[in-house]
C-alpha cells in the first residue's frame, strides 16, 4: 500500500476503489449495461458476494501481494510481491467516468480504460474510465506488445467487463499462477484491436 500511496502521489492522482461520476462528466445513468453494443456477461450472485468481500478486505488492508516500483524508461509498473493463484480478482479498474468524445485528444488517453460502448451509435458516444485524477493500482498495470509472440507471452492477466446489478464494471483478474516478482501485465486491447500497442516494450 506504501508503494501505491507514493505513486499516486507522485502523479498527484486520488485514490479511488469505485467509479465516481461528476456533473461536469458522465452522469451515472450513461452505464447502462443494457446500451452496451457487444455481449456482456453478467456477474452472478456469487460472484458478486465474492468480489463485495474481496473490497471490503483491502480496506482493512489485506490486499493480493502487489507492489509498484518505477522503472527510468517505462515509469510506473506494477509487480507480485508474492505468489498469486490463477482467478484471483485483483482490482476494479477505477476512476472518473467520462463520454468518449470529451476525451479523445487527451494527453492521459493511453490509461483509459473503455467502460461502454453504445449500441446503435457513433464509436464517440461510449464511455470511458478516466484515471488521471483518480483512481487505484490498475492505472499502473502494464500493457502487452499483443503483435509480437514476446510480448503476448507476458500477459498475465485479463480485464474482464462485467454487467454488474445494471452497470458496466471492468475487473482485472489473474489468468494463471504468477510467481513473486513477475511484472503484472494484460491486452490493453480487449477484445479489439484498437489500440496500438507495437511500441509496447
Amino acid at each position: 500500500m506504501d508503494s501505491l500511496r507514493f505513486a499516486l502521489q507522485s502523479k498527484n492522482v486520488a485514490f479511488s476503489d469505485k467509479l465516481t461520476y461528476s456533473h461536469d462528466m458522465a452522469p451515472k445513468s450513461a452505464n447502462q449495461s443494457k446500451y452496451e453494443a457487444d455481449d456482456i456477461q453478467e456477474l452472478s450472485t456469487e460472484d458478486y458476494i465474492t468480489i463485495k468481500k474481496c473490497k471490503a478486505m483491502m480496506k482493512e488492508g489485506k490486499c493480493p501481494p502487489l507492489k509498484v516500483v518505477f522503472d527510468e524508461v517505462e515509469g510506473y509498473k506494477v509487480e507480485a510481491d508474492g505468489p498469486i493463484k490463477a482467478m484471483t480478482f485483483l482490482a476494479e479498474y477505477t476512476g472518473d467516468v467520462d463520454f468518449v468524445r470529451n476525451r479523445r485528444d487527451d494527453e492521459n488517453f493511453d490509461s483509459f480504460m473503455t467502460l461502454l460502448t453504445y449500441r446503435d451509435s457513433e464509436e464517440e458516444d461510449g464511455l470511458f474510465i478516466c484515471p488521471d485524477k483518480r483512481g487505484n493500482i490498475a492505472g499502473f498495470i502494464s500493457g502487452i506488445n499483443n503483435h509480437s509472440p514476446e510480448g503476448r507471452k507476458k500477459k498475465n492477466l485479463i480485464s474482464v467487463r462485467y454487467n454488474v446489478r445494471g452497470k458496466c464494471h471492468v475487473y482485472l483478474i489473474a489468468l494463471r499462477n504468477i510467481k513473486k516478482g513477475e511484472r503484472l501485465c494484460y491486452d490493453y486491447n480487449g477484445q479489439d484491436n484498437g489500440y496500438y500497442t507495437q511500441h509496447f516494450i
